[in-house]
């Protein structure tokens, strides 16, 4: 099985596409998988939610697939993501040089339906690096190698990518650790989003499921 190079993706563009079934039960994944493997995306990057089906990957790769998609996944939504609107990785931290291997943990959600918020959420995310730098030093302190975030309509897409066997739930309180700007952040961001068709109450972020053998994102030299 083929895994995801962390320095392409750290150097590539990337995207994602979506299959979303008509029902709550899940999308069949075979013909993803097959897809994936035509077009050269690693199927470490196909994970699953409720009836939510994503493939990410480089976005040449991830474009090809999506082309083939709708014939096949006739009945099912499909939706392209094909660029991140905000993009955090090394170049913002002290320590620049990247972990040689990486885990990537994708969660989506959606931003509330009004479009002035929409926007205003937009714009926090264009001017963060500047206005909020504290956010990034947070990612910087919790070792996250790259974190993106993609947009279709109100859906959103965040790809966070840690150090390889790193745990997640152990990482993200360094992001706030005498670090109090973050839990601001954290704070104003929630008026902006809400949880998918299917979430709990009180439920935003949800985390997809990789549905292939897990395999290190490994850099190259």
């Amino acid at each position: 099985m083929p895994v995801i190079s962390a320095l392409a993706q750290a150097g590539e563009k990337m995207a994602v596409v979506e299959v979303i079934g008509p029902g709550k039960g899940p999308v069949a994944v075979e013909n993803l998988l097959k897809l994936c493997r035509k077009y050269q995306v690693p199927t470490t990057g196909v994970y699953a939610w409720q009836n939510h089906l994503i493939a990410y990957g480089k976005a040449g790769g991830i474009k090809a697939v999506q082309k083939n998609l709708a014939a096949i996944y006739a009945g099912n939504e499909v939706k392209l993501y094909p660029a991140p609107f905000y993009k955090f990785d090394r170049q913002y931290c002290q320590d620049k040089i990247p972990a040689k291997q990486w885990d990537n943990i994708i969660l989506t959600a959606n931003l509330v339906s009004s479009p002035k918020k929409q926007q205003e959420y937009l714009a926090y995310h264009a001017t963060q690096f500047q206005k909020w730098p504290e956010v990034a030093q947070g990612f910087c302190n919790a070792s996250f190698q790259q974190l993106l975030v993609f947009r279709q309509g109100r859906q959103l897409m965040l790809v966070i990518s840690i150090p390889k066997g790193a745990n997640l739930d152990e990482l993200n309180p360094k992001t706030s650790l005498n670090n109090p700007r973050v839990d601001d952040w954290n704070a104003l961001m929630k008026q902006y989003q809400e949880g998918l068709l299917g979430t709990k109450p009180g439920e935003t972020w949800v985390f997809l499921k990789p549905v292939a053998a897990k395999q290190p994102v490994v850099l190259e030299k």
